[in-house]
């Protein structure tokens, strides 16, 4: 029986409207799509049919092989080979046939909750990110990029004025954000230890709270009534204080760069490419800022991605921060081919581990 006959496939193989596939075409997409990830090969009614929960006719799966390429969710590499979805294909099982809600445990969460544990990754929360992105690329194989907070978010939590000699003086500010700030001052003369004991009081009194890099800063640290040997030493930590963050502050913590090239050497000059974009910045960058503004995981697969460069990759991103404050993102790049269904669920929670965290750091 040919397929125009066949019960099973409709005579006129259209979609129904609004965009949706109709559920067969939806179950065969999905084999293909879930197929091709698992092995990388081109996808043949062979190698579905039977399988994956469908128990069409391998003429009907045939047929809407055709039909989906025509649809443009599917391509053909050469003649006589299987299927390949696009980044039409991939967008759709991304936003219609990925299961949704937090029920899905995600492998490795343990390992996500250790990366953010108290103690010294506390004091550190540049340590933290990093060993996040590392644990995050270890539970999907792709590679794992979170972005720090902007320097603009963060206000001055500590600042330790420690004398190291007699004539050395080091201060250390510490951020909400984790940064630290170190500055070492050499005197002409022997600072009074009791001098240095007043300037961490007062500095911390005066401008623990105040936002990095903000005007204030300066205001704060001026008083008329302070003597002039305090007035002087004030002004000689100052910049130790004032000039915090002032250096590009947006840094990327990428883990997985060399599993990356090694899993994905049939993508090498993908993966090439966005080392390339990584040691830039500016492109990644650009690219993940698109999720801030999201309350939902941010995907951008092949051509919807702006940057030329990246376009044989996928992204997947959700943002983390406080109370009606987005500070960030956690991210996976990788091929069009990877396991969406894995990279959604690692960085939500991720992200949602990120933002437990740093709720009690910015207390």
């Amino acid at each position: 029986m040919s397929d125009a006959h066949h019960p099973d496939v409709p005579e006129d193989g259209a979609a129904p409207p609004g965009g949706a596939l109709r559920p067969r075409q939806e179950n065969v997409l999905r084999a293909v799509v879930e197929n091709f990830i698992a092995t990388g090969a081109p996808v043949g009614s062979r190698h579905i049919a039977g399988s994956h929960g469908i128990d069409y006719a391998p003429s009907t799966v045939r047929y809407e092989l055709a039909r989906l390429e025509e649809l443009g969710y599917l391509r053909q590499p050469h003649t006589s080979a299987g299927r390949v979805p696009t980044d039409r294909g991939y967008r759709y099982y991304v936003d219609r046939l990925l299961p949704r809600g937090s029920g899905e445990v995600v492998p490795a969460a343990s390992a996500i909750a250790s990366a953010l544990d108290t103690g010294e990754m506390r004091r550190e929360v540049d340590a933290a990110l990093q060993r996040l992105a590392d644990v995050v690329s270890q539970v999907t194989n792709l590679l794992g990029v979170v972005t720090a907070p902007a320097v603009q978010t963060a206000t001055i939590r500590h600042v330790e004025v420690l004398l190291l000699q007699p004539q050395l003086v080091m201060v250390v500010v510490i951020t909400s954000t984790g940064e630290v700030g170190k500055r070492v001052l050499a005197f002409e003369r022997a600072v009074d230890p009791g001098l240095a004991d007043w300037a961490r009081a007062f500095l911390n009194e005066r401008v623990v709270g105040v936002g990095v890099g903000s005007h204030l800063l300066e205001s704060r640290l001026r008083d008329p009534s302070l003597k002039g040997v305090e007035r002087a030493f004030i002004a000689t930590l100052a910049p130790a204080v004032t000039d915090v963050g002032s250096a590009p502050a947006e840094a990327l913590y990428v883990g997985g760069r060399a599993r990356v090239l090694t899993e994905m050497r049939r993508d090498l000059a993908a993966i090439d490419a966005l080392m390339a974009q990584l040691e830039e910045r500016y492109a990644i960058l650009a690219l993940l800022r698109g999720a801030l503004a999201r309350h939902e995981v941010y995907t951008r697969i092949g051509q919807e991605i702006p940057s030329p460069d990246l376009r044989g990759l996928a992204v997947v991103a959700a943002n983390y921060g406080v109370a009606r404050r987005n500070l960030g993102t956690v991210s996976v790049f990788g091929p069009t081919r990877m396991d969406y269904r894995l990279a959604v669920t690692t960085v939500r929670e991720a992200a949602g581990a990120l933002s437990r965290y740093l709720e009690g750091v910015y207390q």
